[in-house]
């Protein structure tokens, strides 16, 4: 009996470490957090920017009738509020991923994590440029279900090289934009729903399931 045990802990050993040398496992929660609190502060700037220019989430076609500078100014602020999520979020999610991955005394810059970067980064990176075309032919509107689905394409194409709830979050950010597209008189909604909400609810549970008996030991 006690050999068997001692066979059984070998081998769980063993499939540990084939699963780090495999894959990046140092991805925080709290990232997933942070980065859904973000966008949410960053959704309710744009609501009271529209809501100040009497662009309801139900109106967002007048968006495409503004003329001269008053449609540059609105692009522009969207553009602007989405940068400025996008890099917080970043520097948040770096924060906190380096931050485990010292605490359980891996490297952050390795060979997984390169092909992680890569898997992400050529759809975000294509997805922007078509959210670039979209905007500059003024269907505005629509980078916002855009960015939900490359976004989860991202995840899902990055989701070998981690843990399998990317997996499960992409394809649910890839949904969301599918159904965002035939519903875009709550675009601005339906966007906070998937960098927002879902990011919080995958953040906590990524905590609750990886990190929270890690911080007891």
């Amino acid at each position: 009996m006690s050999d068997s045990h001692e066979h059984l802990q070998t081998l769980t050993e063993i499939r540990s470490l084939m699963e780090r040398s495999s894959k990046f496992l140092s991805l925080s929660g709290l990232s997933g957090i942070s980065a859904g609190v973000v966008a949410l502060i960053g959704a309710g700037a744009a609501y009271v920017r529209l809501h100040n220019n009497n662009l309801t989430l139900m109106s967002y076609e007048r968006i495409t009738r503004l003329n001269g500078p008053d449609r540059q100014d609105m692009v522009d602020f969207l553009i602007l509020d989405g940068a400025l999520v996008l890099v917080a979020a970043l520097l948040l999610g770096v924060f906190f991923t380096v931050r485990k991955a010292r605490r359980q005394g891996n490297g952050v810059w390795n060979s997984i994590s390169k092909r992680l970067l890569w898997a992400l980064a050529v759809p975000l990176v294509t997805g922007g440029i078509f959210c670039l075309a979209l905007i500059r032919f003024n269907l505005i509107w629509l980078t916002f279900p855009t960015t939900l689905i490359f976004y989860g394409m991202a995840l899902y194409s990055g989701s070998k090289y981690t843990v399998r709830d990317v997996e499960y979050l992409g394809l649910s950010e890839i949904m969301l934009g599918l159904v965002a597209l035939f519903w875009t008189g709550y675009s601005l909604l339906t966007w906070a729903v998937g960098f927002g909400i879902l990011h919080i609810v995958y953040g906590t549970v990524m905590y609750l399931k990886y990190e929270r008996d890690e911080l007891k030991r």
